[in-house]
């Protein structure tokens, strides 16, 4: 096994697992700590990969999901460990912290170095001189993040703060080292830039990632460094992106196979749009043409949902698919954890009343966490990408009528215009 990972929701873990599953390297996606009869099931595995809801919890929450995680990883035979966060690195001292991740973590890594990657720039994610920028939805403008017309309002971890230091430090990181991307530019210094910066034994050093280029580079880095022990590395897919482009640069990996394609659906869709994101708004306005499209406000979803369940089984029973948006202008008091769960309830009980669904689409990363665990669905397994960012999965599941379940499960922020219909249609 070459590396584990955490993701800490579940749409950035599946985008983890297709890089991984993408490269040919086997892979699988389990919704939690897996047992010996799981484990087995899923065959010899490169990579090992546990989708949890860290992003969305208060400490002691994720000081209770996150311990069984490290006392697992603990006991693999696997060099580099990975805490999978947004690449936005939305994150709050109450909420999603991800110092306190990085804690329940560390002890299951040896090496001194805790890496952070601050950019993914396949995502349109920048780090430079440690300050975070990003690009707002496909082929938008780029904003620095505390500027950005999504992230910096984000309705439970908004983003107020550009420099990772200082974000990271207000939830408890005190002391991070910067390797900004000039040192990346100059490999003959690197080692010995990085080398310094460990010497002040720092909680963490932060890389700049701002050129596809630098990925390579880092990946060296990584891998040599974890050869001497375990190392922990925090932050988007581009951890998996850097590895990659290492391995394939040292001849350990072959080289880019062509992505595989995804089918069209076998009957009708069901979508639920949980995201406020502008680009989800931007992707369920594409896919009235295709949809049966439903706008419900939040009491109507926490106070009456059995009427939303019934058209939308009414509309499924008809072969017609189906997408249920919760209004993204509703401005309730309700929390956002109360919403995302009356959104899980919702898409079981629509599953339930429409078996001829094979194929389900969610957007919003708490709702689609919570959905999927909600479902009793234990594990995932690549069937494709639908666009950047964005992955087709396989649910495991003991109950047959929700095993093989094909699942599209999606930040707000991700994906083009087209993307419910890419869902419908294949790509």
């Amino acid at each position: 096994m070459r590396c584990a990972f955490y993701g800490d929701d579940f749409t950035g873990a599946t985008d983890t697992l297709a890089t991984y599953a993408e490269a040919g390297l086997a892979s699988a996606l389990f919704l939690g700590v897996p047992d010996a009869r799981r484990l087995a099931a899923s065959g010899r595995l490169e990579v090992l990969g546990i989708a949890g809801a860290a992003r969305a919890l208060a400490l002691q929450a994720m000081a209770d999901e996150l311990a069984p995680v490290a006392a697992f990883f603990r006991t693999l035979d696997v060099p580099l460990l990975h805490y999978k966060c947004c690449s936005t690195f939305d994150s709050a001292p109450q909420v999603g912290n991800l110092a306190a991740a990085m804690a329940a973590l560390r002890p299951a890594a040896a090496h001194p170095l805790v890496a952070i990657l601050g950019g993914q720039p396949s995502l349109g994610r920048y780090c430079c001189f440690g300050q975070l920028f990003a690009s707002a939805g496909a082929d938008g403008a780029v904003h620095r993040i505390d500027r950005h017309p999504t992230m910096s309002r984000h309705p439970v971890t908004p983003m107020h703060e550009a420099d990772l230091r200082r974000h990271l430090g207000s939830q408890g990181l005190a002391r991070i080292e910067l390797v900004d991307w000039r040192a990346l530019d100059d490999e003959a210094r690197l080692d010995g830039v990085l080398d310094a910066a460990l010497a002040q034994a720092p909680d963490a050093v932060l890389f700049d990632v701002l050129h596809e280029r630098h990925l390579a580079t880092l990946g060296r880095q990584l891998w040599q460094r974890a050869a001497v022990a375990r190392l922990l590395a925090v932050g988007a897919s581009s951890v998996a992106q850097a590895l990659l482009a290492h391995w394939r640069a040292s001849g350990q990996l072959a080289a880019e196979a062509p992505a595989a394609g995804i089918a069209p659906a076998e009957g009708p869709v069901f979508a639920i749009a949980g995201s406020r994101s502008p680009v989800t708004a931007r992707q369920v306005e594409h896919a009235a043409a295709a949809y049966v499209v439903e706008r419900v406000s939040v009491q109507r979803l926490l106070g009456a949902r059995e009427t939303i369940v019934e058209a939308s089984a009414r509309g499924l029973a008809q072969g017609r698919s189906v997408l249920v948006q919760v209004d993204p202008a509703d401005e309730s008091a309700a929390s956002a954890q109360a919403v995302a769960q009356a959104t899980a309830q919702l898409l079981a009980e629509v599953l339930q009343r429409a078996p001829a669904v094979r194929r389900v689409g969610i957007a919003g990363g708490d709702t689609s966490s919570l959905a999927a665990r909600h479902l009793g669905v234990w594990g995932l397994e690549f069937g494709g990408r639908l666009t950047a960012g964005v992955t087709l999965v396989r649910a495991r599941a003991d109950a047959p009528r929700l095993d093989g379940l094909e699942l599209m499960l999606k930040g707000g922020q991700m994906g083009t215009p087209e993307l419910f219909l890419t869902l419908i249609d294949g790509a």
